[in-house]
């Protein structure tokens, strides 16, 4: 087989998340909610960040660089899934849907490394309360998001070319609402060992790598609060560290449950289910997660609402 086989499909076809016509303006109205309130939710999180002088702090620059993480996470996948819903062709060029691909794992991998800093951050704030300024300085902060981003685009560059060489004959039909790994390794005509021993590998020491470094880090925090001798203290690290746990559960939960396991088992109809929650439902509640279990966002929120309002009806 020559070296230009490869290019013998020069689109594919996304099927989305159901074929049933009658299913269709249902699912474009939810969606289209849900992609709403999740943009919306993490641009006022931005907003507030950048406007609020009491929550430029570690904990909400990291926060801030999450929601940035979440909007371009959503962008990836949800506008050309609505409109596909309403295309007659459904139709994804071979590089449009490589370069879907490599965004949806880069931001999918930032929100990961993300995570894993939010946790370190959590650790020094509650274990190291009297020398935290000192070790996580603005510098510090600037460095740890630009490793995530950095190492975010290594990781989605390496899969993204491994997907790159695979072969794609007759069948350009993916059952899926966007080109996700498993999938589109279904459908090729080539061997995906190495595409499958590389998920296997690097990708598990990359999330399973953070998901240890966050478990450890909450081990240390709950250690340390429950020596805490204040019932409210206790109660207040809880509380701090709630939202984050929840978040962490939510996305890493499903994550493992779609991508770490033998391509054969692989469902496509679960896959589709699982890959929504991480992918659209969990970017729209992290801004609802964070800033309910949040005193000082809701706090920033209802200020910056009355001066949103006062300046309104002046």
């Amino acid at each position: 087989m020559d070296n230009t086989t490869w290019t013998s499909v020069s689109h594919f076809v996304l099927l989305g998340i159901s074929t049933h016509q009658q299913e269709q303006i249902p699912f474009f109205l939810l969606f289209l909610f849900m992609y709403a309130i999740s943009i919306s939710g993490n641009v006022a999180i931005i907003t507030l960040t950048v406007s609020t002088p009491c929550l430029q702090t570690p904990m909400y620059i990291f926060l801030s660089n999450l929601a940035l993480a979440d909007i371009c996470f959503t962008s990836t996948t949800v506008p050309k899934m609505l409109q596909n819903i309403f295309s007659p062709t459904k139709a994804i060029s071979f590089m449009g849907c490589l370069a879907q691909t490599y965004f949806f794992i880069c931001f999918a991998a930032m929100e990961n490394f993300l995570l894993a800093v939010m946790a370190y951050d959590r650790y020094i704030a509650i274990c190291h309360p009297f020398r935290y300024p000192m070790i996580l300085s603005r510098r510090l902060c600037v460095q740890m998001v630009a490793l995530c981003h950095m190492l975010s685009h290594l990781h989605a560059l390496l899969h993204t070319l491994l997907m790159g060489r695979l072969i794609f004959c007759a069948d350009n039909r993916i059952p899926h609402f966007f080109c996700d790994l498993y999938p589109l390794m279904k459908i090729s005509c080539s061997s995906t060992h190495l595409n499958t021993l590389m998920i296997h590998t690097e990708g598990v020491i990359v999330i399973n790598g953070a998901l240890a470094f966050i478990i450890a880090s909450y081990a240390c925090i709950i250690s340390a609060v429950l020596q805490s001798p204040s019932a409210k203290g206790r109660w207040r690290a809880f509380s701090t560290c709630g939202s984050h746990l929840t978040v962490v559960a939510l996305f890493y939960g499903t994550l493992t449950w779609v991508y770490f396991r033998p391509l054969p088992s692989y469902s496509v109809a679960t896959g589709r289910i699982l890959t929504v929650m991480y992918t659209v439902v969990t970017p729209m509640l992290n801004p609802f997660i964070y800033s309910l279990r949040n005193g000082d966002v809701k706090g920033a929120f209802r200020r910056w609402m009355r001066g949103l309002c006062s300046s309104l009806f002046r």
